[in-house]
């Protein structure tokens, strides 16, 4: 069972992010690795916790129409995860 776990986190990682990397050494890898575990924790939806992201416990804070919405770029622009302004 945990080796599907690993598995599926390999292909996510290598998916939103390996994939699209030129890699150029370690210290780099070592960062990217870092920017993405913390997006993956804090602010990815998952499918299986109904869109939530795991460190989210539960907190969901819905957008409203009309509402401000700002972008915010991670893993050297890869990633742009949103975030209410206000």
């Amino acid at each position: 069972m945990l080796t599907s776990f690993a598995e599926r986190w390999v292909r996510t990682l290598r998916h939103e992010l390996l994939d699209r990397t030129i890699i150029w050494n370690e210290q780099q890898l070592r960062q990217l690795l870092e920017e993405y575990l913390s997006h993956y924790i804090t602010h990815r939806p998952h499918r299986g916790m109904n869109q939530r992201a795991p460190a989210d416990g539960g907190d969901v804070a819905a957008i409203g129409p009309g509402q401000p919405i700002r972008r915010h770029t991670t893993c050297s622009g890869l990633i742009n995860e949103y975030r209410s302004a206000a």
